[in-house]
């Protein structure tokens, strides 16, 4: 049977769950958790999503994600299939980890956003130590909404919901907290199951354009860095690494390039060379200073 088409939009909120296949766990320990929001960070990087909220149970995790122009298949796909070539290397194992596609479902109002955060933060509920004090779980974002832990991963931006209960930070936690007990659990699950698809949430927010031609970038970078286009051509050179590290983590996020696209641009490398460029692209804008806001200055250079 074919699969259904996804429902995308550039300026979509999506509900996204991923999870195992059944036989497996998709998070075997604490290690696997981190390191599945590690890589998705990594991504994040890469494609500037923005993720609201979280929970990460033992075979399965929810994510409210704000795909900020980017391409959710793309982001998803990315980060499922590092995360099982890490899981099954570490775990000694062969084979498929995740069960099909992962499921996305557009959110389609404020009410629908804040009654899928409360739900997504109660799924601890159903763990035994948790079950009446989610917000104690240490792999939920619920606890940096109510401002018990801060949020180490880099990944979550709260505000964005926390605000629609307040814009005072304190009154926003009090509203929050009660909103996510009152919450029936049942209830909820059945108004989000992932069917009848509806429109998408929109909002004000400035979505990123993602149709920028290589040349731009080229010549930007070439301004930024000092050094010249030409060597983005040119391999097994220190300043020829930098150029082309950067201009293959912006072709990637700001170009809707695939990796195959990407190898032309450069000269037939190869896909394998092509991550591990935009690797060291993310390392670079991750610990230099000079390049940790790159992506974001040549968006705001380019003519309206």
């Amino acid at each position: 049977m074919p699969r259904c088409e996804r429902k995308k939009a550039e300026d979509a909120i999506y509900h996204v769950i991923v999870k195992s296949i059944t036989e497996v766990p998709l998070f075997k320990e604490h290690d696997d958790k981190m390191q599945y929001l590690s890589q998705m960070r990594y991504y994040q990087k890469i494609y500037g999503f923005k993720v609201y909220a979280y929970c990460l149970m033992t075979n399965h995790g929810h994510f409210i994600i704000d795909s900020n122009g980017a391409d959710i298949s793309k982001i998803m796909h990315g980060l499922n299939f590092k995360y099982a070539i890490t899981f099954n290397r570490i775990h000694k194992r062969n084979g498929h980890l995740f069960q099909d596609r992962f499921k996305s479902k557009i959110v389609s109002s404020d009410s629908y956003l804040i009654t899928l955060s409360a739900y997504i933060h109660n799924n601890p509920l159903s763990i035994r130590g948790y079950e009446n004090c989610p917000e104690k779980y240490k792999y939920s974002s619920l606890k940096v909404y109510l401002g018990i832990e801060k949020d180490d991963t880099g990944l979550l931006d709260e505000a964005f919901i926390m605000q629609i209960f307040n814009n005072d930070v304190k009154k926003a936690r009090e509203n929050y907290v009660k909103f996510v007990y009152i919450c029936d659990g049942e209830r909820i699950k059945k108004e989000l199951e992932f069917e009848d698809e509806k429109t998408e949430y929109r909002s004000e927010k400035k979505i990123i354009v993602r149709n920028f031609e290589p040349e731009q970038i080229s010549k930007f970078l070439a301004k930024e860095t000092g050094i010249n286009e030409m060597m983005l051509y040119v391999k097994n050179n220190k300043n020829a690494k930098i150029i082309r590290a950067l201009a293959t983590l912006l072709m990637r996020s700001l170009c809707n390039y695939r990796c195959s696209d990407i190898c032309k641009v450069l000269g037939n490398i190869t896909q394998s060379r092509v991550s591990s460029l935009c690797s060291i692209g993310v390392e670079i804008i991750s610990t230099e200073e000079k390049y940790k806001n790159i992506i974001n200055k040549f968006i705001s250079l380019q003519p309206a």
